[in-house]
């Protein structure tokens, strides 16, 4: 007993201390960490949902500027967040439809969220709650069928994507024209060939026309102008002002 059950006693004892201390570190330490991002984020984007949806999001942000360390992804699945923080962004493993797991994500500071979801009831639930939490940001959410957009609308959300119809969409165009198709697959794959984009007027292009951007390699959709947007086809003979922002498409080499 002396030379054999006590020492093994103290070193299970020293072990078992030893882990405690361990984890309770590590668990200050991620709260603190957290506190300390929670109190100086602000204007992030929040996305839920890591999915096919959710990574093309993230993706399609980093490829127009914005830093993967102002991006917070919400998902139950702990290799999806896995996934997620490898980039460089904010992983948080939960459910967006608990006001503790949103908060944590510092919802009331976002600027952007987006509503990546594999169910559109969850997608209704986490729209509710991410407008109630923060008023001032901006809600993209995605929904499997149309009829459920409206809904989603209510909730709280600015735009609406319905994916499955949008897909039933350019194959119909594929098949019918697939030139047009292909235009408008290159569109929408980031970071090569064509893309849509939005950005402030510069000073050098304040009382040109918009015709003069073309020799630039853009071509102008529409022109937002306060709270007001002026399509192609109503631009006419109107020259850019300061405070404009434009939508064009234009030629971006792969990063």
């Amino acid at each position: 007993s002396a030379l054999i059950i006590t020492p093994l006693r103290v070193v299970f004892l020293i072990v078992l201390v030893g882990s405690t201390l361990e984890v309770l570190t590590r668990r200050t330490t991620e709260q603190y960490r957290e506190k300390r991002w929670r109190n100086n984020v602000h204007d992030h984007t929040i996305i839920v949902g890591y999915g096919v949806k959710g990574r093309s999001a993230t993706q399609a942000l980093i490829d127009n500027g914005t830093p993967p360390n102002q991006i917070v992804v919400i998902s139950p699945d702990e290799s999806a967040i896995k996934d997620a923080t490898d980039i460089g962004c904010v992983g948080i493993v939960g459910d967006a439809r608990r006001d503790a797991v949103l908060e944590r994500a510092a919802v009331s500071q976002a600027a952007r969220a987006i509503v990546a979801t594999d169910s559109d009831d969850k997608a209704v639930l986490m729209t509710l709650n991410i407008r109630r939490l923060a008023p001032q940001a901006s809600v993209v959410a995605a929904v499997r069928e149309s009829q459920h957009a409206p809904v989603l609308r209510q909730s709280g959300a600015n735009a609406v994507i319905t994916t499955a119809e949008a897909a039933g969409r350019l194959m119909g165009i594929s098949l019918i024209s697939p030139t047009a198709g292909a235009m408008m697959e290159d569109l929408l794959d980031p970071g090569e060939g064509l893309e849509f984009c939005e950005r402030p007027v510069a000073a050098q292009e304040v009382g040109r026309h918009v015709g003069v951007l073309a020799d630039m390699g853009e071509i102008v959709l529409a022109v937002k102008r306060g709270g007001n947007v002026v399509r192609f086809d109503e631009l006419g003979s109107s020259v850019l002002e300061a405070g404009d922002s434009v939508v064009v498409i234009r030629h971006v080499v792969k990063r």
